[in-house]
C-alpha cells in the first residue's frame, strides 16, 4: 500500500460517519485524535518513548468496544487536554505540552459506539509499515489536501495548492540557519515545504553540526495560527515531519503577533476578507491602520523581515489596487523593500469562487528608502484555463514562470522582457508611481472574454463582486468607528 492508497482508505471512512451527522471538518479533526494515538503507538515501537500516559494509549482504546469504548474515548480526550490528571485509582498522570496542545478543548462528534469501533478497526488494519517507510507526515498532508479538495468541507478556500507552495519554496531557496516564519500558518503547508527543501539539500540535516541540527529542528521553523481547530492540524502536521519549532495559537494582527520576532524568510497565504467586526488590527507597531486583513498581514510581513530577508506572499487583487491606505502601504513596501516580482495567478486554483490572487516576491532593504527600482510582472492569468476539479492546476503550468524567474532567490538573475505579446514584463518604479502605486498591471489581450458566451461562469463573477463588497464594507465599518470616536 502506498501513501495515496492509504489516504484514499482513510478518506473513505468518512462514509461510515454520515449516519452520525459528522461534517468533513469534524471528520478530519476526529481522525487527527485517533491517528495521533495510533501513530504514537507505531513510532513508540522504534526506540522512541510514547508521549501518551500509561493506561490512555491506542492499545487501551482498541481493547474496548461498544458504549464502554466510546465513554473511555470521551474521557481520554478530556484527560489528554490537561497538563495533568488523576486516574480512577488516584494515580497522577502528566501530559506533555505538545499532547495538550493537540487535544486542547477536544471533544468527539461521534454518538454511535459502532462508528468509533469501525474507525478504530479500520485504522488498525492499515499497512502501517508502508506508511512509516513512505513518511507519516506525507500521509497526513495527503489527508489535509483531500479535505481541501472536497468543496463541501469549506477548507479549500484557504488551502494553498501544493504545486504553488513547492514552486514558491524552490524559487526563494530557504537555507539552513535561516528563521522561516508563516504568520498565517494554516495547516503548515509552507513551513513543511521549507523544511523539506532544506533537508533534501543537507542529507536530512546530517551535513550540519549538532548545534545547527538542533536549531533547524527546534527554532528555524515557526509561526502563528488563529483558528484552534486548524492549529491542532498544524501541530500534528509539523510533528509528523519532525519539526519542533514554536507555532503559536494566536492573532498575528494583535500584540501577540508583534512578539513573533524578525525572520530571514516569510512565506504566507493570509486569510481573505476583513477583520471580524470591522476596525483595524490591535497592533501599535503598524504605521497604517486598516480593517483589510491582507493589507495588515502585508505590513506584518515586510516590517518583520531582517535586512536582506526575503518574502513570498499570496495576496488577492484588491491589495494591488486599493486606494487610500492601500496605496500608502504599497508605497511603504516599495520603499522599505525591493519588490522585484509579481506573479498573477490564474483563477480557480483556490476553491473560493471569484478570488483572483497574486504572489508578491520581495527583499527587505538595508535602508528604508527607495529600494524598489523596477517590478517584473508575470501574467499567468490571461488566456489561461479556469482551473478546478475538471482542469487541475499543476507544476507543469508554473514551469515557464520558474524559468523566467531565474535561479537566484532574490530575483536578481538576468531576465528577458517579453514585450506586449509576452507574459513577463518589467515596469520601472517611476511608471508605477505615476499610476498611484497601482500594481494591478496587465497588458495582454484576453481572448477568452471577447465574446459574451466566453465570460467566466456567473458564480465566479458574483464571487468577485462579493469580495469587492466585503472589502468596501470593512473599510466603511472602520471609518464609522473612527468617526464615532
Amino acid at each position: 500500500m502506498n501513501t495515496t492508497e492509504i489516504v484514499a482508505r482513510l478518506w473513505n471512512l468518512c462514509n461510515v460517519l454520515r449516519d452520525d451527522g459528522i461534517t468533513y471538518h469534524e471528520y478530519v479533526t476526529e481522525l487527527t485524535f485517533l491517528l495521533f494515538l495510533k501513530m504514537e503507538a507505531e513510532t513508540a515501537q522504534e526506540a522512541k518513548p510514547t508521549l501518551i500516559p500509561e493506561g490512555w494509549r491506542w492499545s487501551d482504546l482498541a481493547a474496548r468496544d461498544g458504549i464502554g469504548q466510546l465513554n473511555f474515548y470521551r474521557t481520554l480526550l478530556v484527560n489528554l487536554s490537561q497538563p495533568e490528571f488523576k486516574d480512577e485509582d488516584g494515580a497522577l498522570r502528566k501530559v506533555p505540552e505538545l499532547v495538550t496542545a493537540i487535544f486542547a478543548n477536544a471533544s468527539t462528534a461521534l454518538r454511535q459506539p459502532k462508528n468509533l469501533t469501525k474507525l478504530v478497526e479500520n485504522i488498525d488494519s492499515l499497512d502501517w509499515y508502508s506508511a512509516r517507510s513512505e513518511g507519516l507526515g506525507d500521509l497526513y498532508e495527503g489527508l489535509l489536501e483531500k479535505n481541501a479538495g472536497e468543496t463541501k468541507s469549506g477548507a479549500g478556500q484557504y488551502f494553498t495548492p501544493r504545486a504553488l507552495i513547492d514552486c514558491i519554496v524552490e524559487l526563494v531557496q530557504p537555507q539552513a540557519g535561516e528563521r522561516v516564519q508563516d504568520p498565517a500558518a494554516g495547516t503548515g503547508g509552507f513551513l513543511v515545504a521549507a523544511d523539506r527543501y532544506i533537508k533534501q539539500r543537507t542529507d536530512d540535516l546530517f551535513d550540519l553540526g549538532p548545534k545547527e541540527q538542533r536549531f533547524q529542528v527546534r527554532e528555524a521553523i515557526y509561526g502563528m495560527e488563529l483558528v484552534p481547530d486548524t492549529h491542532r492540524l498544524l501541530l500534528m502536521n509539523l510533528m509528523l515531519h519532525g519539526i519542533e519549532g514554536r507555532v503559536e495559537l494566536g492573532d498575528t494582527l494583535s500584540p501577540t503577533g508583534a512578539a513573533l520576532g524578525r525572520a530571514d524568510l516569510m512565506l504566507s497565504n493570509p486569510p481573505f476578507g476583513t477583520k471580524k467586526g470591522g476596525g483595524g488590527p490591535s497592533r501599535d507597531d503598524f504605521t497604517f491602520s486598516t480593517s483589510n486583513k491582507q493589507l495588515a498581514f502585508l505590513q506584518h510581513i515586510y516590517r518583520g523581515l531582517k535586512p536582506g530577508g526575503r518574502a513570498a506572499v499570496v495576496l488577492p487583487d484588491n491589495v494591488l489596487f486599493e486606494d487610500n491606505v492601500g496605496q500608502q502601504i504599497r508605497g511603504d513596501l516599495m520603499d522599505k523593500c525591493r519588490l522585484h516580482t509579481i506573479l498573477r495567478l490564474p483563477t480557480g486554483i483556490f476553491y473560493a469562487q471569484g478570488v483572483k490572487t497574486n504572489v508578491l516576491f520581495f527583499e527587505r532593504g538595508q535602508t528604508d528608502k527607495g529600494n524598489t527600482e523596477a517590478v517584473w510582472v508575470y501574467d499567468l492569468r490571461t488566456n489561461m484555463p479556469s482551473f478546478g476539479k475538471r482542469t487541475p492546476f499543476g507544476r507543469e503550468h508554473l514551469l515557464p514562470f520558474m524559468e523566467a524567474y531565474g535561479g537566484q532567490a532574490d530575483g536578481r538573475a538576468k531576465r528577458v522582457d517579453g514585450g506586449e505579446e509576452g507574459r513577463f514584463r518589467c515596469f520601472e518604479r517611476e511608471v508605477i508611481r505615476r499610476r498611484g502605486d497601482n500594481l494591478d498591471l496587465s497588458w495582454l489581450r484576453d481572448e477568452n472574454t471577447e465574446r459574451a458566451e466566453d465570460l467566466p461562469p456567473p458564480e465566479e463573477i458574483a464571487g468577485e463582486i462579493l469580495e469587492h463588497l466585503r472589502t468596501a464594507m470593512g473599510e466603511m465599518e472602520a471609518l464609522m468607528k473612527v468617526l464615532e470616536g
